[in-house]
């Protein structure tokens, strides 16, 4: 192999021979400690040392990194002491995630490092909210995100690429080409002659890099790394190299034929680069010694300190006390300066106000910018605030909600509109096992609301009218808001961009121009997890939240003679169950309508819940009401029949008459 020493000086060339030898040393250790039991899992970085020290080296050490799942060569260069990362790989508090995630799925801002998920993708995304972030506050930085040549046939990498293109967003794309996924060779995974002419359809400068050549990497990545600083825009660099061992050491390499093995082994990027220092005589046979006994002598005290540390002990609260950021509610007052406005108004008028409250917020999504969305929220935004904080996404909503999370990472809020609720789909991945999990796997917060235009009775079909909350309030992590009046809206909406942690925010179109009602002019909050009282009464309890509180008011209001505690619980994550035992306690009786189809909605959890706590308080069982267990249609009269607000009224009188 040969080299080009010329534009590194020989200090940097031994720094850089000694920082890829310890992750190698590290390795073969933790490979004996893996047969022993000792450690659970291990993925082989053997071969390609080169590229993580080598991008590693190249940045500033307060610019964010996101590595892969074998690249310990990020960490030992960012001198992450190593008695951490043993704890981390043994399940050890003092390890990075508490015990909760393992191997290299975790970050720390104290080293800028931001760990990647098992599903890959999202973190590509990640770095574009990090970098749109530095950008934002015009800090000159690069942020690199690594990949394998597998990942980048996941739909994340070409939305992550493209949001980057669009944005001009200083993101290195580093794919480490090593030859499989796991044991599919490359030409089973895509067919173009090389990954770096990916770049070429997002309009993207992309190079290829001899991937286990080490001062060919450090000097190809510090040289556009200082070009980007100063020209803000994505790379992309395909580094070529090899994964020597199993995917993960249970793999093993018995799919790969020997004669590729050998060829490459050849190619050991530490063993030839050593040769090259030794006939340079930048290094000696004293000094390759030296460096190594250092290496293990480190190696040693580092693991005796993790072995002896104990093992984690289970404190159920501090688990669930782990799952959200500790938000510190403030209670804002209004004036008594009300206007009578519509829902929509009040959100649009609770977004603005947050955005002149938080000067580091910003809002993104599908035609929000001129246009203003597509149902006119943000119309004015751009006028108010720039088009570098009302930002227009491409037509990518797993890329986008992953960008909102690195964008808190750099310490920037967010809000991102989904066009229409049913649209989150496509962005599900990011929001359940990223943003939701972050905060109870590394501590780390995701302060992003989504604002998800939902619901029925618009004649909208199957694809623009869903009320899909309970995806959401089954994930822990997540708070889901769904405000049924303009006045929560506009107060639950600033509590949502003040949280630290992440919110769904559902907003109902049928709501959206057709229910208005007095609220305060200027800006306040309102607090979660606290029901509303709407109607007291003691013959039954009736539990509603988003168009189902009109509903039931429109049948409660032609039934004068009952007298009914009508709940709107505003809030679905968390949910105000006190106010319901509360209420059942009194009535003996209680209906559940949610506008969600039946099975699995928030109406069977209070149905156990009540069950569970009041069962000696009821005087009938509960009852569930809900939509048909059907896609929602579009014609009005299936659509009509689909929705429960006809059978709602028959069984409230049913369950009175119990």
């Amino acid at each position: 192999m040969l080299y080009k020493g010329d534009s590194v000086d020989k200090a940097m060339q031994l720094k850089l021979y000694q920082r890829m030898l310890k992750p190698r040393l590290i390795e073969e250790k933790m490979l004996i400690l893996l047969r022993q039991g000792k450690i659970s899992k291990w993925f082989s970085g053997i071969g390609q040392e080169a590229i993580a020290v080598g991008v590693t080296s190249a940045l500033r050490p307060d610019e964010y990194i996101l590595p892969m799942h074998r690249n310990l060569g990020v960490f030992t260069t960012r001198n992450i002491p190593l008695h951490r990362l043993f704890s981390q790989w043994q399940g050890k508090g003092n390890g990075f995630t508490k015990g909760r995630d393992r191997s290299f799925h975790f970050g720390t801002q104290e080293y800028k490092i931001v760990g990647m998920i098992s599903h890959l993708g999202p973190q590509l995304g990640v770095a574009d909210g990090i970098a749109l972030a530095d950008l934002l506050k015009q800090n000159n930085k690069v942020t690199a995100v690594f990949t394998g040549e597998g990942g980048t046939s996941e739909g994340d990498f070409h939305e992550a690429l493209n949001l980057a293109a669009v944005w001009d967003l200083p993101v290195l794309f580093c794919i480490e080409n090593n030859g499989y996924g796991l044991s599919t060779p490359t030409n089973e995974q895509y067919r173009c002659e090389n990954l770096a002419d990916k770049g070429i359809g997002y309009g993207m400068e992309s190079h290829i890099v001899e991937g286990n050549n080490i001062l060919e990497v450090y000097s190809q990545v510090d040289f556009i790394c200082n070009s980007m600083r100063k020209n803000p825009r994505p790379v992309l660099l395909e580094f070529r190299t090899f994964r020597m061992r199993g995917h993960e050491e249970a793999s093993g390499t018995k799919y790969v034929p020997q004669q590729l093995l050998d060829a490459w082994e050849e190619k050991d990027p530490i063993v030839n680069f050593e040769n090259f220092l030794l006939e340079e005589k930048i290094l000696s046979a004293h000094l390759i010694e030296t460096f190594k006994n250092e290496i293990y002598a480190e190696i040693d005290y580092d693991l005796k300190k993790a072995f002896a540390e104990n093992e984690i002990e289970v404190d159920e609260t501090k688990e669930l006390k782990d799952v959200y950021k500790e938000f510190d509610y403030q209670q804002i007052n209004h004036n008594s300066t009300t206007k009578n406005i519509r829902l929509i108004d009040a959100v649009s008028q609770g977004l603005k106000q947050s955005m002149e409250r938080h000067e580091n917020l910003v809002v993104m999504g599908q035609d929000i910018a001129d246009y203003g969305g597509v149902f006119k929220i943000t119309e004015g935004f751009v006028e108010a605030f720039g088009k570098d904080r009302v930002r227009n996404t491409p037509i990518c909503e797993s890329a986008v909600v992953s960008a909102a999370m690195g964008l808190s990472i750099n310490g920037v809020k967010s809000v991102v509109e989904m066009q229409f609720a049913d649209f989150v789909s496509t962005g599900f991945n990011p929001v359940v096992n990223y943003l939701a999990k972050v905060h109870y796997r590394w501590g780390e917060h995701a302060d992003v609301v989504i604002r998800m235009p939902c619901g029925a009775g618009m004649g909208a079909g199957p694809f623009h009218s869903q009320t899909n909350e309970a995806w959401f309030t089954k994930t822990p992590g997540l708070k889901v808001v769904y405000p049924a009046f303009p006045y929560d809206a506009k107060g639950l909406l600033a509590t949502s961009i003040n949280d630290p942690n992440p919110v769904l925010f559902f907003e109902h179109k049928g709501l959206y121009r057709n229910i208005y009602q007095d609220v305060p002019e200027d800006y306040y909050t309102l607090p979660f997890g606290k029901a509303s009282l709407l109607r007291e009464g003691t013959d039954i309890t009736v539990v509603s939240y988003g168009l189902g509180v009109h509903w039931a008011l429109e049948s409660l209001n032609d039934n004068p003679d009952i007298k009914a505690d009508l709940i709107d619980l505003r809030t679905l994550q968390p949910m105000d169950m006190d106010a319901i035992y509360t209420s059942v306690k009194k009535t003996g009786k209680l209906i559940i309508l949610q506008e969600d189809s039946l099975f699995g909605g928030v109406a069977s959890d209070i149905c156990a819940l009540v069950v569970e706590n009041c069962f000696e308080f009821l005087d009938a069982p509960v009852k569930r009401v809900a939509s048909l267990e059907t896609p929602i249609p579009f014609s009005k009269n299936l659509e009509n029949n689909y929705l429960p607000k006809e059978r709602f009224g028959q069984e409230l009188l049913n369950l009175l008459s119990y």
